[in-house]
Protein backbone atom coordinates (compact mmCIF):
# COMPACT_ATOMS: atom_id res chain seq x y z
CA UNK A 1 0.00 0.00 0.00
CA UNK A 2 1.39 3.45 -0.85
CA UNK A 3 2.28 5.92 1.90
CA UNK A 4 0.50 8.66 0.26
CA UNK A 5 2.18 11.01 2.82
CA UNK A 6 5.69 10.50 0.82
CA UNK A 7 3.37 12.06 -2.59
CA UNK A 8 2.39 15.28 -3.80
CA UNK A 9 0.32 15.63 -6.97
CA UNK A 10 1.09 17.45 -9.62
CA UNK A 11 -0.77 19.81 -12.00
CA UNK A 12 -1.69 16.63 -14.54
CA UNK A 13 -2.92 14.72 -11.45
CA UNK A 14 0.19 12.14 -11.50
CA UNK A 15 1.90 11.52 -8.22
CA UNK A 16 5.53 12.73 -7.66
CA UNK A 17 7.92 11.09 -4.61
CA UNK A 18 8.37 14.17 -2.28
CA UNK A 19 12.06 13.45 -2.57
CA UNK A 20 11.72 14.00 -6.26
CA UNK A 21 10.71 17.66 -5.69
CA UNK A 22 12.90 20.63 -5.42
CA UNK A 23 13.25 22.13 -2.28
CA UNK A 24 12.23 25.61 -3.49
CA UNK A 25 9.18 24.21 -5.44
CA UNK A 26 7.99 22.39 -1.66
CA UNK A 27 8.82 25.84 -0.06
CA UNK A 28 6.59 27.82 -2.82
CA UNK A 29 3.95 24.85 -2.68
CA UNK A 30 3.84 25.35 1.39
CA UNK A 31 3.91 29.32 0.88
CA UNK A 32 0.58 29.28 -1.16
CA UNK A 33 -1.18 26.78 1.21
CA UNK A 34 -0.67 29.06 3.68
CA UNK A 35 -1.73 32.49 2.12
CA UNK A 36 -4.29 30.17 0.93
CA UNK A 37 -5.61 29.32 4.49
CA UNK A 38 -5.31 32.98 5.39
CA UNK A 39 -7.29 33.72 2.74
CA UNK A 40 -10.53 31.43 3.17
CA UNK A 41 -10.55 32.31 6.88
CA UNK A 42 -10.93 35.79 5.77
CA UNK A 43 -13.58 35.11 3.06
CA UNK A 44 -15.51 33.15 5.77
CA UNK A 45 -15.13 36.09 8.25
CA UNK A 46 -16.25 38.61 5.87
CA UNK A 47 -19.38 36.44 4.71
CA UNK A 48 -20.09 36.25 8.37
CA UNK A 49 -19.64 40.41 8.62
CA UNK A 50 -22.09 40.94 5.30
CA UNK A 51 -24.98 38.43 6.78
CA UNK A 52 -24.67 40.27 10.59
CA UNK A 53 -24.66 43.83 8.70
CA UNK A 54 -27.41 43.07 6.74
CA UNK A 55 -29.43 41.52 9.80
CA UNK A 56 -28.67 45.01 11.58
CA UNK A 57 -29.69 46.71 9.17
CA UNK A 58 -33.01 45.33 8.25
CA UNK A 59 -33.89 45.17 12.26
CA UNK A 60 -33.46 48.81 12.62
CA UNK A 61 -35.86 49.29 9.67
CA UNK A 62 -38.03 47.47 11.37
CA UNK A 63 -37.76 49.07 14.58
CA UNK A 64 -38.02 52.33 13.24
CA UNK A 65 -41.03 51.59 11.28
CA UNK A 66 -42.33 50.20 14.46
CA UNK A 67 -42.29 53.92 15.56
CA UNK A 68 -45.38 54.27 12.84
CA UNK A 69 -47.08 51.13 13.92
CA UNK A 70 -46.13 49.88 10.43
CA UNK A 71 -44.77 46.51 9.58
CA UNK A 72 -42.38 45.70 7.28
CA UNK A 73 -41.05 42.29 5.81
CA UNK A 74 -38.37 41.44 3.40
CA UNK A 75 -34.81 42.84 2.44
CA UNK A 76 -35.84 45.24 -0.73
CA UNK A 77 -35.04 48.45 -1.58
CA UNK A 78 -31.73 50.83 -1.04
CA UNK A 79 -31.04 52.04 2.43
CA UNK A 80 -28.73 54.80 3.69
CA UNK A 81 -28.08 55.14 7.67
CA UNK A 82 -26.07 57.87 8.98
CA UNK A 83 -23.99 58.35 12.30
CA UNK A 84 -25.53 61.64 13.99
CA UNK A 85 -22.23 63.63 13.68
CA UNK A 86 -22.74 62.55 9.51
CA UNK A 87 -19.39 61.28 9.50
CA UNK A 88 -19.87 57.62 8.72
CA UNK A 89 -23.18 56.12 6.37
CA UNK A 90 -23.81 52.35 5.73
CA UNK A 91 -25.46 52.02 2.85
CA UNK A 92 -27.83 48.96 1.66
CA UNK A 93 -28.43 48.70 -2.19
CA UNK A 94 -30.76 45.67 -3.90
CA UNK A 95 -29.40 45.01 -7.40
CA UNK A 96 -31.75 43.61 -9.64
CA UNK A 97 -30.64 41.45 -13.01
CA UNK A 98 -33.09 41.78 -15.91
CA UNK A 99 -33.64 40.30 -19.16
CA UNK A 100 -35.86 40.52 -21.73
CA UNK A 101 -37.91 37.65 -22.89
CA UNK A 102 -39.49 36.41 -26.64
CA UNK A 103 -41.66 39.60 -26.58
CA UNK A 104 -39.00 41.89 -27.03
CA UNK A 105 -39.00 40.94 -30.35
CA UNK A 106 -42.18 41.85 -30.60
CA UNK A 107 -41.50 45.41 -29.61
CA UNK A 108 -38.55 45.40 -31.98
CA UNK A 109 -40.68 45.19 -35.32
CA UNK A 110 -43.52 47.24 -33.68
CA UNK A 111 -40.35 50.00 -33.43
CA UNK A 112 -39.40 49.10 -36.89
CA UNK A 113 -42.79 49.77 -38.34
CA UNK A 114 -42.63 52.99 -36.22
CA UNK A 115 -39.48 54.49 -37.97
CA UNK A 116 -40.41 53.40 -41.67
CA UNK A 117 -43.72 55.39 -41.30
CA UNK A 118 -42.03 58.07 -39.35
CA UNK A 119 -38.90 57.80 -42.18
CA UNK A 120 -39.52 61.32 -43.95
CA UNK A 121 -40.25 63.02 -40.52
CA UNK A 122 -38.71 61.29 -37.80
CA UNK A 123 -35.82 62.82 -36.41
CA UNK A 124 -32.37 60.85 -37.24
CA UNK A 125 -31.60 60.84 -33.06
CA UNK A 126 -34.47 58.86 -32.59
CA UNK A 127 -33.73 56.51 -35.08
CA UNK A 128 -29.63 56.39 -33.77
CA UNK A 129 -31.35 55.98 -29.99
CA UNK A 130 -33.47 52.56 -31.25
CA UNK A 131 -30.44 51.42 -33.17
CA UNK A 132 -28.38 51.83 -30.40
CA UNK A 133 -30.81 50.25 -27.94
CA UNK A 134 -30.75 47.13 -29.56
CA UNK A 135 -27.08 46.52 -30.40
CA UNK A 136 -25.45 43.10 -27.98
CA UNK A 137 -22.26 43.10 -26.50
CA UNK A 138 -19.64 40.74 -27.29
CA UNK A 139 -21.23 38.20 -25.19
CA UNK A 140 -24.92 38.64 -27.35
CA UNK A 141 -26.56 40.55 -24.56
CA UNK A 142 -28.75 43.19 -24.73
CA UNK A 143 -28.15 46.88 -22.75
CA UNK A 144 -31.48 46.51 -20.76
CA UNK A 145 -30.70 50.13 -19.32
CA UNK A 146 -31.02 51.29 -23.04
CA UNK A 147 -33.93 49.47 -24.38
CA UNK A 148 -35.83 50.09 -20.96
CA UNK A 149 -34.72 54.04 -21.44
CA UNK A 150 -36.97 54.13 -24.96
CA UNK A 151 -40.17 54.32 -22.86
CA UNK A 152 -38.96 57.83 -21.47
CA UNK A 153 -40.37 59.46 -24.64
CA UNK A 154 -43.31 60.57 -24.66
CA UNK A 155 -44.61 59.84 -27.87
CA UNK A 156 -48.30 59.12 -28.50
CA UNK A 157 -47.97 57.11 -31.47
CA UNK A 158 -50.60 53.51 -31.03
CA UNK A 159 -48.33 51.32 -32.00
CA UNK A 160 -45.26 53.17 -30.40
CA UNK A 161 -46.95 52.64 -27.24
CA UNK A 162 -48.10 49.04 -28.12
CA UNK A 163 -43.80 48.48 -28.42
CA UNK A 164 -43.28 50.23 -25.14
CA UNK A 165 -46.19 47.87 -23.63
CA UNK A 166 -44.38 44.34 -25.04
CA UNK A 167 -41.13 45.85 -23.66
CA UNK A 168 -42.41 46.12 -20.14
CA UNK A 169 -44.36 42.89 -20.39
CA UNK A 170 -40.47 41.36 -21.80
CA UNK A 171 -39.10 42.01 -18.58
CA UNK A 172 -37.85 39.33 -16.45
CA UNK A 173 -36.10 39.43 -13.04
CA UNK A 174 -33.05 36.91 -13.44
CA UNK A 175 -31.96 37.23 -9.48
CA UNK A 176 -30.66 40.40 -7.54
CA UNK A 177 -27.56 40.45 -5.72
CA UNK A 178 -27.24 42.80 -2.23
CA UNK A 179 -24.60 44.97 -1.41
CA UNK A 180 -23.63 46.93 1.87
CA UNK A 181 -21.43 49.93 1.52
CA UNK A 182 -19.95 51.91 4.76
CA UNK A 183 -18.39 55.41 3.78
CA UNK A 184 -16.42 57.96 5.65
CA UNK A 185 -16.93 61.82 5.15
CA UNK A 186 -13.74 63.41 3.34
CA UNK A 187 -12.19 66.15 5.94
CA UNK A 188 -15.55 68.62 6.23
CA UNK A 189 -16.65 68.41 1.91
CA UNK A 190 -19.95 66.89 1.15
CA UNK A 191 -18.13 63.49 -0.48
CA UNK A 192 -18.10 60.24 1.01
CA UNK A 193 -15.10 58.00 0.48
CA UNK A 194 -15.92 54.34 0.76
CA UNK A 195 -13.99 52.16 3.65
CA UNK A 196 -12.74 48.90 1.74
CA UNK A 197 -14.05 45.55 2.68
CA UNK A 198 -12.26 43.57 -0.01
CA UNK A 199 -8.20 43.15 -0.51
CA UNK A 200 -7.94 44.92 -3.88
CA UNK A 201 -9.25 48.05 -2.37
CA UNK A 202 -7.28 47.97 1.18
Amino acid sequence: MTDQTEYMTNPKGHLVPVSQIKEIDLMRDKLVMDMVSKAQKMSDQLAQLKGELFADVQAFIELSAGEYSVKVGGDKGNVTLQSYDGKYQVKRAIQESLTFDERLVAAKALIDSCLQRWSEGAQPELQVLVHDAFQVDKAGNINTGRVLGLRRYKITDEEWMRAMQAISDAVQVNGSKSYIRILERVGDSEKFSLIPLDIAGV
